[in-house]
């Protein structure tokens, strides 16, 4: 199997394409921004995790020994990125009357189920920021003096003493996270809070003695330390959504520099990894994404729906990490239709119980295209149609194309080896009728047609199909549940 392709990625400091040199040989050190865990995350949020997921297979599959941190935010992060405001934590709290450390600990319980879900792998160390707290307040006290001042609510970062602050971050015509109010005392705008003291008469569930004041970290401190404390400086690649490009990690970057005394960004590696990444935002028009609308996009509601999370994931996979992806029901119909025309040409591969063998020259050229695939930038649109080029392969060893597609599922994680294609068929949420019923309803169907009483078998058809059941003649499944558009 030939892996010959150099590993060439999108580097957003840079903004070029640049072949990936590990700063240790043979290993691959990889930091992740994770969820804030206030609320459920919402499907574009998971878009990020499955592009950090296929980078960290593609790292695996081309050889390197993967060291992959994602951090979960359990404080600091405020409503908006601000650099006064609640909490998000603290205000999910007192809106359900629960502890702080409650209400983190669920959603990040329903964060890791997702995870799984998902079939994404688990990192080397999920890093809780709240385990994090003294190395973050070491960490500010070796910065505070060439690089912050001190106002009434906190310890502030001085933009103005790093080189190249911002160089990361797109025009400001670029749609971006930029939502800082004014705070009495900066001395420039974009500076930001290292440690926001709490404010006096206050008191919050999540607070720390400093030498700031009793307070609680900025949230861009949080991912500088827990980054550099867990894969050292310089590590590889930082990856997080595109919103991120525009404040949290230049401010993480800016925290780096000076931490390490290093100079500008002319040098990557000063900006404390060597690539940072970003994927795009999944866009869906009817305003569900939000959190604030309600039943809003989350895993568990496609779920709900009757579809399955891996089709997600795959309709994720169809679009390049750095296009916008646009979300709709039908789309995701139809990525649930293509999974399982790929579930059902590898249980065909099963059921001939043919060994797996080291795929032969037939498929080298097919190998070798979806590693080129992979190696332009994490390509998973064409890396997936090679696969299902070698899934409609004719009159090849079953063993050897099992081999060949197991190989590249490796990467992209459809777990198409283990999914049956009953499995594919959720429950919708809505479902009336039984399993039960249906087998029942499809027994009478089935002697009707013996009986040749077409009438009674097609008003039985039809009685399925209004309770959202496909009946499929000849299809070993026999049935399945028939999608609406949500």
């Amino acid at each position: 199997m030939t892996h010959a392709h150099p590993l060439k990625l999108f580097n957003s400091l840079t903004r070029q394409l640049e072949a990936f040199q590990p700063v240790h040989p043979g290993e691959a050190r990889v930091y992740t921004c994770g969820p804030t865990v206030y609320n459920y995350p919402h499907i574009g949020n998971m878009r990020a995790y499955v592009f950090a997921d296929v980078l960290g297979r593609t790292l695996s599959y081309k050889g390197y020994k993967l060291s992959h941190v994602i951090n979960i935010t359990d404080v600091g992060h405020l409503t908006d990125d601000a650099d006064a405001g609640e909490d998000k934590l603290e205000k999910a709290a007192q809106a359900s009357a629960q502890s702080i450390w409650d209400i983190a600990k669920h959603y990040t319980q329903a964060y890791w189920a997702d995870i799984a879900a998902l079939n994404i792998r688990q990192p080397m160390q999920w890093s809780i920021a709240t385990d994090y707290v003294p190395a973050m307040i070491e960490f500010g006290k070796r910065i505070a003096d060439k690089h912050c001042y001190q106002l009434d609510s906190g310890l502030y970062f001085d933009v103005s003493t790093v080189a190249d602050y911002g160089r990361l971050a797109r025009a400001a015509t670029e749609e971006g996270e930029g939502r800082i109010e004014q705070v009495d005392g900066k001395r420039h705008p974009a500076d930001f809070a290292i440690w926001r003291k709490t404010p006096p008469g206050e008191k919050r569930q999540m607070e720390w003695d400093s030498p700031w004041g009793r307070g609680a970290p900025g949230w861009h401190l949080e991912c500088s330390v827990m980054s550099g404390e867990l894969l050292g400086f310089p590590f590889d690649i930082h990856t997080g959504g595109i919103d991120h490009r525009e404040i949290h990690h230049p401010n993480e970057i800016a925290q780096n520099q000076a931490f390490c005394c290093s100079g500008g960004l002319d040098v990557p590696a000063n900006s404390g990894a060597n690539l940072w990444m970003h994927n795009n935002f999944l866009v869906e028009r009817s305003g569900k994404m939000s959190k604030s609308s309600g039943e809003f996009l989350r895993l568990q509601l496609l779920i709900d729906k009757g579809y399955h999370p891996l089709a997600y994931r795959l309709m994720c996979l169809q679009a390049h990490y750095r296009s916008e992806l646009e979300f709709s029901w039908d789309g995701l119909g139809a990525a649930l239709t293509r999974l399982k025309r790929l579930v059902m040409a590898v249980a065909g591969l099963r059921a001939q119980a043919a060994p797996a063998t080291p795929p032969g020259p037939r498929f080298a050229a097919f190998l070798d295209r979806f590693d080129a695939a992979l190696s332009d930038d994490l390509n998973t649109p064409v890396a997936l149609t090679v696969v299902e080029e070698v899934a409609a392969l004719k009159k090849v060893d079953a063993g050897e194309k099992l081999a060949a597609i197991a190989a590249m599922d490796a990467v992209l994680g459809l777990d198409l080896l283990a999914v049956d294609r009953a499995d594919l068929r959720l429950r919708p949420r809505t479902a009336t009728i039984t399993e039960a019923e249906i087998e029942s309803t499809l027994a009478a169907r089935k002697a009707a047609r013996a009986e040749k009483d077409f009438a009674t078998s097609d008003a039985l058809r039809d009685q399925l199909a209004a309770q959202g059941v496909e009946a499929m003649d000849g299809d070993p499944l026999g049935w399945e549940w028939k999608l609406g558009e949500g």
